[in-house]
């Protein structure tokens, strides 16, 4: 079995084994490393969790999601309903400010406002995204500051590795910083070291987009 076949199997294997993930409409295709997955899902979650799923697989540099979520019948919510329950999952968290607001149209949610750091645009996402009812969620938020600061966001992500027990002498990340835009390059020995290193640099002030060019060499 050639080196793209052993990957698409194993993703297709882990989503099989996944209780969280119901792999019977979903088809898995592989090109060197980019996954793409397509076909239905029930939820929300099954799409972000078979996406998840995907991108641990070792061998696996790129997933791509084209998963359609196709509600049960039980868990359609209507339009106002579920603008209501987002906007008060929003409030409800802490780490997103009141200028974000949620609108909903047929099951897609749509969130727009501004913040002052890109971590504050996903934890909005990640506070919306186990509501019954979601379909999509489409990030419209805006960041109003100043460009991320290329010395700040790399004491942030050499943290990362500092604190990552894993890391212990087999870690090299490089961080690029342009404007708003993190790259991240080099490599690291596990997918939650590679998953920490983007969390910090989304934490940095001014990071609107975070690149992950990571190699993860085990």
């Amino acid at each position: 079995m050639g080196k793209t076949m052993a990957i698409r199997e194993t993703v297709k294997a882990e989503l099989r084994v996944n209780p969280l993930v119901d792999d019977t409409d979903i088809t898995v295709m592989n090109i060197g490393g980019d996954v793409t997955l397509t076909g239905v899902v029930t939820s929300y979650p099954k799409y972000l969790e078979a996406a998840a799923v995907a991108r641990g697989v070792d061998g696996v540099k790129n997933v791509h999601n084209h998963l359609e979520v196709v509600l049960l019948p039980h868990d359609y919510c209507d339009d106002a309903m579920l603008t209501t329950d987002a906007n008060n999952a929003l409030r409800a968290d802490v780490t997103v400010p009141d200028s974000v607001e949620a609108i909903a149209h047929n099951g897609n949610l749509t969130l727009t406002g501004t913040v002052r750091y890109g971590g504050q645009g996903a934890a909005a996402e990640l506070a919306v995204s186990r509501l019954t009812g979601v379909r999509s969620i489409k990030n419209d938020i805006g960041i109003w500051v100043d460009d991320a600061d290329p010395a700040a966001t790399a004491r942030l992500v050499q943290n990362a590795l500092d604190h990552n027990a894993a890391a212990a002498g087999g870690s090299e990340v490089s961080v690029d910083t342009y404007g708003n835009t993190v790259t991240l390059t080099g490599h690291v020995r596990t997918r939650d070291e590679a998953d920490a290193v983007v969390a910090a640099a989304w934490r940095a002030t001014g990071v609107l987009q975070v690149v992950d060019l990571l190699q993860i060499r085990g």
